[in-house]
């Protein structure tokens, strides 16, 4: 979702997508997002404790957001070279880890 989200702003910097109507912008969103979703709902479905996984619906929410951050930060600077990473991000991280820590912890 990152890449669908955010991808066409490059595009727009680089000038492909500058003129592109807004409903051009979100079908080529959607076009990109069709293969993420086409992952992420039979991971879900495999997953998840109701259908035999390992995980609850709290434990795989919290995965996602945390494997969606890490590629958001990835492709932020990948394909957006002048975003920076600072010290609040690397503490926005760890509070990601202690997030994780807390979700999977024996209550």
């Amino acid at each position: 979702m990152t890449l669908a989200w955010y991808g066409h702003l490059r595009l727009q910097e680089t000038g492909i997508s500058k003129g592109w109507p807004l409903i051009g912008v979100i079908a080529f969103s959607w076009g990109i997002a069709f293969f993420e979703y086409c992952c992420q709902v039979p991971a879900n479905r495999i997953g998840f404790r109701g259908n035999g996984g390992l995980y609850s619906l709290v434990q795989l929410k919290v995965i996602q957001e945390v494997i969606s951050l890490i590629i958001f930060s990835l492709i932020a600077n990948i394909l957006f070279q002048h975003q920076e990473l600072h010290w609040n991000h690397a503490a926005a991280f760890l509070c990601l880890i202690a997030a994780v820590y807390f979700v999977f912890m024996k209550p």
